[in-house]
């Protein structure tokens, strides 16, 4: 594939298999083309991931910095590539969509947009402001030149509202609204799952964790989509910690096992 457009075609049609579509989250561009290399079919970004390697929590980046790492990742393979804008980076529709196209523009073949607010008293955004922020990220998304898959996330489970009659309302009106993939991460459960996926008539994605049924039985639910979120960046970052807490206090390197699979792996992707 060498064109956006044609990225954003074979996305969209890998989510219409019999099979769920895994699609793995890199940080950076380094994380890309190992995933890539690995035979991934697409890849996401991670915005918590991207945070952590400025050394900042989840939630702290801002939209130019979210899009550059866009640009970065996306320029290290050919595959294509969704990402993580958060909320959008902002609160009204039009502001919304404009993050939308500062995407495409990076040259992305999806992107996914949240309905959480960050603001602690109200954690999510009033379902009519949801809806028309979903609305104005389509029409954005959806352009002559290059339609791109939007995911559109209801985010009530990731702070505390296991309200799932709520959650699927969301998830309808954001069908209706335009979106391509719909995904209520933090929703665990194999029947909450499988009322989802009842409930819509587009694909669903589900966010891999513990507890999370394993990729067969979700592919017996009809899920269509497979992330991991920040799963991946913080597992390496987990391995360093424990390699250089070993060093620190034993002065040992019994974790540093790990050390000649990574040189290899990065001889073998990090070419041309």
């Amino acid at each position: 594939m060498t064109t956006q457009r044609e990225k954003a075609e074979s996305f969209l049609a890998l989510h219409r298999r019999a099979n769920p579509l895994v699609v793995p989250n890199p940080w950076d561009a380094g994380s890309a083309r190992l995933l890539a290399w690995l035979g991934f079919e697409a890849l996401a970004t991670t915005s918590s991931g991207v945070a952590a390697t400025l050394g900042r929590p989840d939630g702290s980046l801002t939209r130019e910095e979210a899009i550059d790492r866009c640009r970065a990742i996306v320029a290290a393979t050919d595959l294509p590539v969704s990402a993580d804008l958060e909320n959008g980076f902002a609160e009204e529709p039009a502001e919304v969509a404009e993050t939308v196209r500062r995407g495409l523009a990076a040259g992305l073949a999806g992107l996914s947009v949240e309905d959480a607010s960050r603001r602690p008293e109200a954690p999510v955004y009033e379902l009519a402001l949801a809806v028309d922020r979903v609305t104005a990220a389509a029409e954005a998304a959806h352009g002559d030149t290059v339609r791109a898959v939007l995911t559109a996330r209801a985010e009530n489970a990731l702070y505390g509202r296991h309200d799932l009659t709520d959650t699927i309302e969301r998830l309808q009106r954001f069908q209706e609204a335009g979106a391509d993939v719909l995904f209520a991460p933090g929703v665990d459960g194999a029947e909450d799952i499988r009322r989802i996926v009842a409930s819509v008539d587009r694909p669903v994605n589900v966010l891999a964790r513990p507890g999370v049924p394993p990729v067969a039985e979700l592919a017996a639910l009809g899920v269509r989509r497979i992330s991991v979120g920040g799963a991946f960046a913080f597992v390496a970052l987990g391995a360093a910690a424990q390699a250089a807490r070993q060093l620190l206090d034993h002065g040992t390197y019994g974790s540093f096992e790990l050390q000649q699979a990574g040189v290899e792996a990065a001889r073998a992707c990090f070419v041309g």
